[in-house]
């Protein structure tokens, strides 16, 4: 490949991980053309997409941004799965494809500006959606304020079943 080539891809792979503070990097070696394609297809519907990278292309690309520890990631051939969207969808569906085909090996990755060893997938994985994650925390500030509701309502209703018992009680004057 001629150098003006390569600064074109170069300036292509940087365009692709500058925006995307998310990306996956995992070995295809074993993977067929037809199980490549469903992968594509499916990381699409995800909002991701998937690269294969030429590693001293994608170095130069990441110089900046890559962390050093990554590095040794873009050994062996390499694939990009991206996103800028929910980076859990995208490990999710890495996990199944991978489990369903025993075919991907993970490198390594990035997720949201913070890298993470191959080791650390599963824990990603386990992890909920962001809006799942976020509904949580809501919940979790709203619980102290309807807990103090509840307590300020309570005397009144029961002064409230108080009155009601003490009508019933009362003889009725004919």
């Amino acid at each position: 490949m001629k150098r003006d080539q390569k600064e074109v891809r170069i300036k292509d792979l940087a365009d692709i991980f500058a925006p995307n503070g998310t990306f996956y990097l995992f070995d295809y070696n074993k993977m067929s053309v037809a199980q490549a394609t469903a992968l594509r297809r499916t990381l699409r519907k995800n909002g991701a997409a998937l690269k294969v990278v030429k590693n001293r292309l994608a170095l130069r690309a990441l110089q900046t941004e890559l962390p050093g520890d990554l590095k040794a990631a873009f050994r062996k051939p390499t694939a990009v799965a991206y996103t800028a969207g929910d980076p859990i969808l995208v490990a999710k569906t890495l996990k199944d494809f991978a489990v369903q085909n025993k075919v991907l090996v993970m490198k390594g990755g990035v997720v949201q500006g913070r890298a993470f060893a191959p080791e650390r997938f599963d824990e990603i994985t386990k992890l909920g959606s962001r809006e799942a994650l976020l509904g949580k925390i809501g919940a979790l500030m709203a619980s102290p304020l309807s807990t103090l509701l509840r307590t300020l309502r309570a005397p009144l209703a029961s002064w409230g079943s108080l009155l009601s018992q003490l009508k019933d009680k009362k003889p009725q004057s004919e």
